[in-house]
């Protein structure tokens, strides 16, 4: 065989070894095992969106700064944009599309519904996990402290007066509910 003569040529002769490989991926996404074999260099917004179907994540910016595509990974809030899937091997992943119980609304989708902190929707679906990572650990938190959550979440549409309204109304809501199914 004669040696190859151009970059094409010697690309096609180093064959499918040099090529990167699909990897197995396994996450708990809202709460059910999830299985994908995944380019190792995608992201875990890509992942969620083309292999699992999973679109309620948005693409927004790409690169970290608006918020739009954020998702709860092990409870926290991220950037599923910045995230490389593989590094989220065997961890819970927890979407927009998880957090409604059954056929009834989470209340913050449903605060966010009727208070108008969506308008367009793009930017909701991260500002509500973003919200709810706040409301898992502060079931009470001030104007402010809501403030300070949401700021890496950024909208175009509502001026965000009816977001924060939004997360104070589900705060009460979910304080109701444990008030109500306390014995």
């Amino acid at each position: 065989m004669d040696a190859p003569t151009n970059a094409i040529e010697s690309a096609a002769a180093r064959g499918p070894a040099t090529e990167r490989r699909n990897v197995l991926l396994r996450l708990r996404v809202n709460g059910e095992d999830a299985e994908a074999y995944v380019a190792p260099y995608k992201t875990l917004l890509e992942v969620l969106r083309e292999d699992l179907g999973l679109t309620g994540t948005k693409h927004g910016c790409e690169l970290g700064e608006c918020g739009a595509c954020a998702v709860l990974l092990d409870g926290e809030p991220v950037l599923s944009c910045l995230e490389l899937a593989v590094q989220c091997e065997g961890r819970a992943v927890q979407t927009i599309e998880g957090l409604a119980r059954g056929a009834e609304l989470h209340p913050l989708q449903a605060a966010f519904a009727d208070l108008g902190g969506s308008q367009c929707g793009y930017c909701t679906s991260g500002m509500v996990m973003t919200a709810k990572a706040l409301l898992d650990r502060d079931p009470a938190p001030s104007r402010e402290r809501v403030k300070e959550a949401l700021s890496g979440n950024l909208c175009r549409c509502t001026g965000y007066q009816q977001i924060w309204e939004s997360v104070e109304e589900a705060a009460r809501a979910l304080r109701m509910e444990k008030q109500e199914a306390k014995p």
